[in-house]
């Protein structure tokens, strides 16, 4: 603290029971009123000294020093001398003598008090040193502030960090209630301003001082205490206050600077043993959890012991690789009893309920039932059979073994999902057409057990069956996108849930048709997922890796054929694009005229184009001629025989039906779009 903040005045010099007067600015006394009195009593000179000798001047006031007398005896000499009559020259010398004798009583009253603040201060710290307890340490403090500075009251504030503010802890000589239950915001009052700038101050008068902010609660408190005169000096540990330590006076008083660096040397042995009685109480309560700990351990050591060779068997379980089974297993030695895993259906609702409920094994007859789930997922359930009485050693075992069977099951079907995954984003490249390199597109396939060199058909499903909201619809998609990656990894094939529904590329194995394979898929899903499911096939597509747009070639195909079905109310069925023919071309939304022709007689545009020859004119001439080769080869100008070799390249093309009547009205359908298509004479 500054000097500018501290009002003081000099403390009256006290000798041995009797009040000095006012010092002088040399340290000499002032005898009041200028006039030489002699007091009477105890104050008088003795016989023996009231005479002044003709000696030393420096002789009566030695003798003053040594008895320890009052400052106006070192008047009674001079004023002696006067009387007297003695020479100048003598009073002149006693006044010298007197002047030197007052300052070397003064000195060494200011030695005699700072030896006292020193007794004090060691007394206090010595004392503080021996409280234990914060509830003893605080009353000690307030109380040897008071005694040592002599005031009317004293009090001790202590700082709230979770509201803000300080707070009136403890009192000593205060008589108000609402003075004792004060609490003061940072800035506000004297305390205020010393917790926040954490600097002593001092105030003669409060109420006319305007150096801090007064507020109607402080003032109110602060009247009823009576309070005139305060200082208050911060409790610091190192940068930060934590209180503010007050004397204060119900008379004005000033506070001389000794007396405030008293008060702040003793705030910092208070803060100090504040301090030390906090550490001291947390240090009792965490050797008191310690020993309740210790207790705990000592008395479940056994379980420990017992819970940590139960965890190591089914560590070294999971390592391994082992199933749920296999811990089943390994907790039916350790507890000598038969454990079997469940599905939640096949395990008593009740009490499968109650476990999962609470997250303990319940008792179910003979038999605990202990549940297997993952946050809201009931999984299954670990039943104890035939073992009614269960201590709580082995009902932990068991239930750490529910814990471990969710978590293996949990890692699988994780490792599941990311596989789905996984087949979902290579199909979702095949299916988007990307630029990509077919070697990598084959290791990609080959990691996960798929073939694109093989034959593949691309199949379309989706559910039929009506949903009540959102939630539903969504949840029996994730359904069926789960049934359907399931069954692509068992058919070394690829699945991703795409359009509302899901797509499938599985191999077309032995000798079976894309409708054959469309049937079963549908009867699969639909079994898998508890719905109806439609599903539509491609034609067989071949070279995936080195031609990715035939895969969404295909999947437009299997998707037209997807919505013929459903046009046609074949719901829970399966077929492929061959069952429909020009059909499908009538009932498909989007109307594929490039796709119908090239997949009825795209062959043999292609022969035409490759080798320059004339099949398509050849058949058109064909069917405009009711199919007679005679009456073809007039309307072609060629031989009987050209014409045959021409059919007979046809057939080979087509299939060997292909003069069928139904087969005949789709090639027919397909040519009449072909040369529709194709530029005129006139535009080629």
């Amino acid at each position: 603290m500054s000097s500018d903040h501290v009002q003081s005045a000099r403390r009256p010099v006290t000798g041995a029971g009797a009040s000095a007067g006012p010092a002088l600015p040399d340290g000499s006394a002032n005898v009041p009123g200028g006039t030489a009195i002699v007091p009477t009593g105890s104050a008088t000179v003795p016989t023996g000294s009231a005479a002044v000798p003709e000696g030393s001047a420096e002789t009566p006031f030695l003798e003053l020093l040594a008895r320890g007398a009052p400052a106006d005896a070192y008047e009674q000499p001079v004023l002696l001398a006067r009387a007297a009559h003695r020479p100048a020259e003598r009073i002149a010398a006693l006044e010298h003598a007197k002047l030197l004798a007052l300052r070397v009583r003064a000195e060494l009253e200011g030695r005699r008090r700072r030896e006292a603040e020193l007794s004090a201060l060691f007394e206090t710290a010595h004392d503080l040193a021996g409280l234990r307890d914060l509830d003893a340490v605080l009353p000690a403090i307030v109380q040897r502030a008071r005694s040592l500075l002599g005031t009317d009251v004293a009090y001790l504030t202590l700082n709230d960090p979770i509201r803000g503010d300080t707070y009136m802890r403890v009192t000593e000589g205060s008589v108000a209630a609402r003075f004792q239950q004060l609490r003061l915001g940072m800035g506000e009052g004297l305390g205020g301003l010393v917790a926040q700038t954490a600097r002593p101050y001092v105030t003669d008068d409060y109420f006319k001082d305007a150096r801090f902010q007064h507020t109607g609660t402080i003032d109110a408190g602060v009247s009823d205490e009576g309070l005139i005169a305060i200082l208050g000096v911060p409790l610091m540990l190192g940068p930060h206050v934590i209180g503010v330590l007050f004397a204060a006076d119900r008379r004005a008083r000033v506070f001389e600077r000794e007396q405030i660096a008293l008060l702040g040397s003793f705030a910092a042995l208070a803060a100090a043993a504040i301090d030390s009685a906090n550490l001291l109480t947390e240090t009792r309560s965490a050797l008191a959890d310690l020993e309740r700990a210790h207790e705990i351990i000592r008395d479940r050591s056994a379980v420990i012991e017992r819970a940590s060779d139960v965890h190591d068997r089914l560590t070294e379980l999971v390592l391994r690789g082992g199933g749920v089974h296999d811990v089943a297993d390994a907790v039916s030695e350790v507890l000598d009893g038969t454990v079997e895993f469940t599905e939640a259906t096949a395990a008593p609702t009740d009490a499968l309920q109650a476990s999962r409920a609470d997250g303990h094994a319940v008792r179910h007859g003979d038999d605990w039932i202990a549940a297997v789930a993952a946050g809201g997922e009931l999984l299954g359930a670990l039943v104890l059979r035939g073992h009614p009485r269960l201590d709580p050693v082995d009902q932990r075992t068991l239930e750490r073994a529910a814990m471990v069977t969710s978590l293996l099951l949990l890692a699988r079907r994780s490792a599941a999902e990311a596989e789905q995954r996984v087949r979902g984003e290579l199909l979702d490249d095949l299916l988007d057409a990307r630029d990509r390199d077919p070697r990598l597109l084959r290791e990609r396939a080959a990691r996960l057990h798929a073939d694109l060199d093989a034959t593949h058909v691309v199949l379309a499903a989706r559910l039929d069956a009506p949903v009540a909201d959102a939630d539903e619809e969504a949840d029996a998609r994730r359904r069926l996108w789960s049934a359907a990656s399931h069954l692509a990894a068992t058919r070394h094939g690829l699945a991703a849930a795409r359009d509302g529904g899901t797509v499938l590329l599985l191999p077309l194995q032995g000798a079976g048709t894309a409708t054959e394979l469309a049937r079963r898929t549908a009867h699969h899903l639909g079994t898998a997922v508890h719905e109806a499911v439609t599903v539509g096939a491609s034609a067989p597509v071949e070279e995936l890796a080195a031609r990715p747009d035939t895969v969404a070639a295909a999947y437009a195909e299997a998707r037209r054929c997807l919505e013929a079905l459903r046009l046609l109310g074949r719901t829970a069925d399966g077929a492929a694009a061959e069952d429909f023919g020009f059909l499908g071309l009538l009932l498909a939304g989007d109307r594929d005229i490039a796709g119908f022709v090239d997949r009825t007689v795209g062959q043999v545009v292609a022969y035409d184009e490759r080798r320059g020859t004339d099949l398509v004119r050849t058949l058109d001439a064909y069917f405009a001629c009711g199919m007679s080769p005679a009456r073809t080869k007039d309307e072609l100008h060629v031989h009987v025989n050209t014409v045959a070799q021409r059919l007979e390249r046809v057939g080979r093309l087509l299939g060997d039906d292909w003069q069928t009547p139904a087969r005949a009205l789709e090639i027919q359908l397909a040519l009449r779009l072909h040369r529709l298509s194709s530029p005129s004479p006139a535009q080629g």
